[in-house]
Parts: C-alpha cells; structure tokens; sequence
C-alpha cells in the first residue's frame, strides 16, 4: 500500500464531516448485574446481556452524531456482520461508507460490567489490518474531509508521524485515545505524538501507566513537563480535569443511577468533542463531556443511552447553571 508521505490530499472547501472517527470496532458481548467477581473455576448468573456494536470509535462516532454532528466512521469489521452494522449504525445516523470489509471476522469484546468497573476479553479480528488501512491514499483523503479527526486506537510512532501532519495540512484539529494499551503509553517516543494532537484523552488507569504514578498531581505535572497542548484525565464517578496552557479545570459529574459504565468513557470523548467543535473552553467542554459518559451509563450497552442535544442541554442547566 501506499505511504501516507506521497499522499496528495485534496481539501474540500466545505468539509462533508464534523468529525471523522477511527479505530477499532467490535461486536460487544455485554454481560451485567452480576452479585460479585468470579473466583477462578467458579460460575456466576449475569442478570442482563446484550449483543451491540462497539468498540470506542463506534461509540464515540454514534454520541457525536446524537448530539448533531456529521460523523464519518473509518475502520474495518468482517463481511458476515455488515447487513448487521449498516442497520444498526443507521438507527444513529452513521453511514457504513467509511468501513471497509475483511474476509476475517469482525473483532469480539465480551465485557462482565459491574455497576462500578468492568473486565473486557477481546479477539481483535479484523482491527489486525487497521495500521495498514490508514497508509491507503484514499482513507486518508477520507480522514482529511473532517474538520476534526478523532483516534479511538493506538497510533504507532512511524505511522503519528506520517499521518498527522497531512491532517494538519488539511486543517484538521485531532484528538486521541489509546484505550488499555500498556506498552504504547509507557513507550517515551508516544509521548511526541501525545504533544502533537490537540487533545490527550486517557481515563485514570491510562494516565498512571504514562506517567509512572497514580496521582493527579504527578498526571499534572507529567502533562506540563512534557508540553501537552491540551489533557484530560477521565476520573469516572469523581469527574475529569483538563491542562491546557498551565490552567486546570476540574468537573464533577452529574448524578445518575448508573447500570453499566461501558463506552462511558466513550461518550465522554464525543461530548468533549461537541464542546471542542462549538469553540467552548476546554472547562466548558469538560460539562457535557461528563454528561454525556454519566447518561451512557444509565443502560446496559455503549449505545442505548447516549443523549440527544435536548437531553445533555436540560442536564447541563440542571447540573451546573443551579
């Protein structure tokens, strides 16, 4: 395939997408309302299941296009699952062109969710030949007709460095998160690529593996030794913060009977987003980021709660204009 370095990208005038979202995408096999943890050997009776889409650039892509944005979605599933995916991403808007289909099956992630945590066991499927989508001319063009670019993935160092500056040419703003990936957010040369998108999104448990310790004091000061423009931590049920320019805002979420927390820290990502979009200040847009994950967690699944513009308005006044 060809390298993204002799890529001519041509810049529509009007950008067709708000967003362009890329990453790994899944079938989910979501299991809830378990009384405790299993022990090894041992079988417990989940109360609840369901069978969604998933994967954080779907959940993600789907929260900003209920919150009103045009979204194109960028990844790969198998052949098998595509009336299954055109139909359901249909249901939030999303269009199927932007996937591509591989002989190999769609990746799996069986979630056991808690109402406070939550273990995933993944076969990545065909997410194995996500590296290699993104060094074809064609998606990157794709990438490149958004106004903002958002990385559900890892992105390797050779491939940041190749990608991101055509995304930048083409006036594209962008945003990242890696997700659980151990090895790339402990890897010193990532944290070049953390410096050069506009915004760093990792939840708590990310955050410590960059920067070597569990506090916000050592996440904060890891982020303004190394010259992030903007990072987020995602503190789950105590909120975020943000550091952008030295400044640090802080928000608490809003209270909600939480059922299952997968994809939260998902929608959290495309409320950000939505406020990033509007020019809100990075605090602002904290807001209805936290709404955003706190409402998805109200519902078993990534999908079924995500708000409509309405919904994170009326809990945006509630919460934080009383």
């Amino acid at each position: 395939m060809a390298s993204t370095e002799d890529t001519h990208v041509a810049i529509p005038h009007v950008k067709p997408w708000d967003v362009a979202v890329v990453g790994e995408i899944f079938a989910d096999h979501v299991f809830t309302g378990f009384p405790h943890w299993p022990r090894p050997g041992e079988e417990v009776i989940a109360q609840g299941y369901v069978r969604e889409l998933g994967g954080g650039s779907v959940n993600t892509a789907c929260g900003l296009s209920r919150l009103g944005r045009r979204v194109r979605l960028v990844g790969l599933i198998g052949d098998a699952d595509f009336d299954w995916f055109e139909h359901r991403l249909s249901e939030f808007g999303v269009g199927i062109g932007g996937i591509r289909l591989e002989h190999d099956g769609t990746g799996i992630t069986v979630s056991v969710s808690m109402r406070d945590d939550r273990t995933f066991f993944t076969y990545p499927g065909a997410n194995r030949g996500l590296a290699e989508l993104l060094t074809v001319p064609a998606v990157i063009s794709d990438l490149a007709a958004a106004r903002h670019v958002h990385f559900a993935m890892p992105l390797s160092r050779e491939l940041a460095t190749s990608i991101l500056p055509v995304l930048r040419a083409a006036g594209c703003s962008t945003s990242i998160d890696v997700g659980h990936s151990p090895e790339w957010l402990r890897n010193p040369a990532n944290i070049a690529t953390c410096r050069e998108v506009d915004l760093f999104l990792p939840n708590a448990a990310e955050a410590a593996l960059a920067c070597g310790e569990t506090s916000v004091e050592a996440y904060v000061a890891w982020v303004l030794d190394n010259g992030l423009a903007r990072a987020v931590l995602k503190r789950g049920a105590e909120g975020a913060l943000a550091v952008a320019g030295g400044v640090l805002s802080s928000v608490a979420p809003p209270t909600v009977d939480a059922v299952d927390t997968t994809g939260a820290g998902d929608a959290f990502n495309a409320g950000l987003i939505d406020g990033w979009l509007d020019d809100e200040p990075l605090g602002r847009a904290l807001e209805r980021a936290c709404i955003c994950g706190a409402l998805c967690s109200t519902a078993p699944g990534a999908l079924e709660a995500l708000p409509h513009s309405p919904q994170l308005r009326t809990l945006r006044e509630q919460t934080y204009r009383s």
